[in-house]
């Protein structure tokens, strides 16, 4: 079996990246970054601490959104033709009337496509990055990097050369041949710019490796692959032009999840955010970390409700208030004011007991050995805060988890405003990627096992 699936990928690879689309899309990305240099002059962004400054902001905003729009077209494209295609004319019937089941065949178009969207797109984030490296000419006094355009370009060039070449003496297919050529000089190219600075000096490779815009594209790789595999998927279906049609729709709505779905899968009302919070017991490091605990929250900014002592006091880092940071409780029911009645508590809860201005004083009360908020979360800088707990749309969340969202993969925001991307969310990134591409490929085999094909 898998030796078959290797087969069949190997095939499904060189027939994609045959398809004409494919070079028209991968030349006119870095058409698209070159003009983004001369056309992203005027953002008047501010010059800010960041692997991305300025005007520079604007070229990778759209460089990527470039990157990504090409990548989701070609991987429409790419499936339908590797699998709709060879449905609609009965060519699949050829194979699958072989020892080779239905389920084997999938997955084999499907590595092979995964294939074609990974060596072209990556030559299309390498023309971004080179593009990045090269920035915006804002004033007239930037130099032009011509490393980047000599070898940039030389990289383009000599790849055409190349296939026009191998197809003029050697009758090569002339798109075939131009990917298989412009993949390792691009990468060469882009290496060779790192190595070399804008003044034709010899400097570290790390000097203008850009990490966090890599991982930034590594993260928008998944998406795409995720992409591939839906389109896989719906091509054991429809054909080609339904199957193209579908895809833009499941594009729109896996981008617009967020609003319409995940937006009320949780219903909760912010009541203020968390500027600091310290316990009032300046030997208790942690706050709420024992029985009667004081702690002092400030509040960041005007708060959205009025806060009255006595109000439950729960907080959450996501403004959905989901998952919550503190247990469910049952809210206190005696005086806050009262001492004793406070000592006394019977069930464990985080309750207001004083309200001056923008500053919360909070107790823990209740016991504290064996009950549910032993398993809370200390209160963070940035936390929202909330009187209620937060009530669960059990469809709309079914359906909000059902819809791939690539919301997860777009990382633009964080590179832009300057927020360190975590290796453990790139970790969740890529496991929710895998687990979207298996249940993606596991329903286009569903749908695939009862597909008339003779």
């Amino acid at each position: 079996m898998i030796s078959q699936t290797i087969t069949i990928a190997r095939n499904a690879f060189v027939e994609s990246i045959r398809q004409p689309i494919v070079p028209i899309l991968i030349l006119f990305s870095g058409i698209t970054q070159i003009l983004n240099t001369a056309m992203t002059g005027f953002s008047m962004g501010m010059t800010e601490s960041s692997e991305v400054t300025s005007d520079n902001k604007l070229l990778f905003d759209i460089g990527i959104s470039a990157v990504f729009g090409f990548g989701i077209v070609l991987s429409a494209f790419i499936a339908t033709s590797v699998l709709s295609r060879e449905i609609e004319n009965k060519t699949v019937l050829t194979v699958v009337s072989k020892p080779v089941g239905r389920p084997t065949l999938l997955i084999g178009k499907y590595l092979g496509v995964a294939g074609a969207i990974l060596v072209s797109v990556t030559i299309m984030l390498i023309f971004l990055l080179l593009a990045i490296r090269h920035g915006v000419l804002t004033t007239t006094s930037d130099l032009v990097d011509f490393p980047v355009l000599i070898f940039g370009i030389s990289a383009v060039v000599l790849s055409v050369a190349l296939a026009a070449w191998c197809n003029y003496f050697y009758s090569w297919q002339f798109s075939q041949t131009l990917i298989l050529f412009l993949f390792p000089l691009i990468l060469l190219a882009y290496v060779l710019c790192l190595k070399i600075g804008k003044e034709w000096k010899l400097q570290e490779l790390h000097t203008d490796f850009k990490p966090q815009i890599t991982i930034a594209c590594i993260c928008l790789m998944m998406a795409l692959m995720v992409f591939a595999a839906i389109a896989t998927a719906i091509s054991t279906r429809l054909s080609q032009v339904m199957t193209i049609v579908v895809c833009v729709g499941v594009f729109v709505a896996s981008l617009m999840s967020n609003y319409f779905l995940g937006s009320r899968a949780f219903n909760n009302q912010i009541a203020a955010r968390i500027s600091s919070a310290d316990s009032t017991d300046p030997t208790i490091k942690v706050p709420f970390k024992k029985d009667q605990d004081e702690v002092t929250v400030k509040i960041a900014g005007t708060p959205f409700i009025e806060f009255k002592p006595g109000m439950p006091f729960m907080y959450s880092s996501s403004p959905s208030g989901f998952p919550m940071s503190t247990p469910t409780f049952k809210p206190f029911e005696g005086d806050p004011a009262n001492q004793d009645a406070l000592a006394q508590a019977r069930e464990s809860a985080f309750i207001i007991t004083k309200v001056d201005n923008e500053t919360l004083t909070v107790r823990r009360v209740g016991p504290y050995e064996e009950s549910a908020l032993m398993e809370y979360v200390p209160p963070l800088t940035g936390d929202y805060i909330f009187v209620t707990p937060t009530q669960v749309n059990a469809p709309v969340l079914a359906a909000w988890g059902a819809v791939p969202n690539l919301q997860h993969f777009w990382l633009l925001d964080a590179i832009t405003q300057n927020q360190p991307i975590p290796a453990s969310y790139v970790v969740r990134t890529v496991m929710y990627a895998l687990l979207q591409i298996v249940a993606f490929l596991g329903i286009g085999i569903i749908l695939f096992m009862k597909r008339d094909v003779g």
